[in-house]
C-alpha cells in the first residue's frame, strides 16, 4: 500500500479528492461485498496474505465482519471501489465480549504492563484492520496492463491521478470517524513500522505498544487515541476528517 502525506500547499488537491471521490458508511450488505472484494483482490490475489481458494466467490471475509463496522471509498465517475477499511469492536452485537484479533494472533508482540496502565474501558476499544486500497488506484500512468487485464475502460485525467495518493489517508480518517460516532477512541492496529512515521506528518499519531513481530511481514502493535490525534491533525488533513465525518454521520 502506498501512502503519501499531505503538505500545506496541497489544498486544491483535498478539494479536488471531494470532486472524485465518496465515502460511504459501509451499511447494507450489498456495500459490505464491496468491501470483502477489494480485500480479496489485495490480500489474495495481489499479496497472497490469505488463500483465494477459501474464497470461491472472491470476497475475502471472516467471523469479525458481522459485528464490525464497514466503511468503503467509492470513485464517482467509474462507481468502482477504490478502498476500504474496517473497525472491529472488542463487543459484539449481544455484548459479548471478545479478544481482538491482536489480542488473539500476536499476544506475544504486546507490551502488556504497558497497556494495562492505560486503565483503558474495555467498551472505548477497537482494532483498526483489513485496510485495503484497490490495486486500479495505486498502479502508475504507464502500466497498460496487469493480472486483472487491460484498463481501458478505466482512463483517468492527470489531474484525477493527483488525488490518488490521498486515498490511504482518507482511509484512515473514514476509520477515526468511526471512532468518534461508535465512541471507542481507544484503537489498535497490526501496522508496518513505515505506516506510523509517514502518517505523523499529517498529524495522525499511532504510538507503538509492543515490539515487532513477522505477522504477514513485519508489523508491531500500535495505538492511536481520537482526542490527542484530533488536537494535532493539521489543517488540509482536518479539513478533509470533517468532510468525512459528515459523509459517514449521514447514514451511520
Amino acid at each position: 500500500m502506498q501512502l503519501k502525506y499531505m503538505t500545506n500547499d496541497e489544498s486544491n488537491v483535498v478539494q479536488s479528492f471531494k470532486e472524485y471521490f465518496v465515502v460511504e458508511f459501509a451499511k447494507s450488505e450489498e456495500q459490505k461485498r464491496k468491501a470483502y472484494g477489494i480485500r480479496y483482490r489485495v490480500y489474495c490475489d495481489e499479496f497472497k496474505y490469505e488463500s483465494a481458494d477459501q474464497y470461491p466467490d472472491h470476497e475475502e471475509k471472516d467471523e469479525a465482519d458481522d459485528y464490525s463496522l464497514h466503511c468503503i471509498i467509492i470513485h464517482k465517475k467509474t462507481m468502482r471501489p477504490a478502498a476500504c477499511v474496517r473497525l472491529i469492536p472488542a463487543f459484539k452485537n449481544n455484548g459479548e465480549e471478545i479478544q481482538l484479533p491482536f489480542e488473539q494472533h500476536c499476544p506475544e508482540s504486546l507490551d502488556r504492563a504497558f497497556i494495562d496502565n492505560l486503565n483503558l474501558k474495555r467498551e472505548s476499544v477497537c482494532e483498526l484492520s483489513r485496510l485495503a486500497v484497490d490495486h486500479l488506484f495505486r498502479r502508475r500512468p504507464s502500466e497498460e496492463f496487469t493480472r486483472y487485464g487491460e484498463f481501458e475502460s478505466f482512463q483517468f485525467s492527470k489531474h484525477e491521478r493527483r488525488t490518488f495518493s490521498l486515498i490511504s489517508v482518507a482511509n484512515f480518517l473514514a476509520a477515526i470517524a468511526l471512532t468518534e460516532l461508535s465512541e471507542k477512541p481507544n484503537v489498535f492496529a497490526m501496522m508496518e513500522p513505515f505506516l506510523p512515521r509517514l502518517l505523523k506528518r499529517s498529524g495522525i499519531y499511532f504510538q507503538k505498544v509492543g515490539v515487532d513481530v513477522d505477522y504477514r511481514g513485519i508489523r508491531a502493535p500500535y495505538l492511536m487515541q481520537k482526542e490527542f490525534t484530533l488536537e494535532h491533525m493539521q489543517g488540509d488533513v482536518k479539513e478533509l476528517y470533517f468532510w468525512i465525518l459528515e459523509q459517514i454521520r449521514a447514514t451511520y
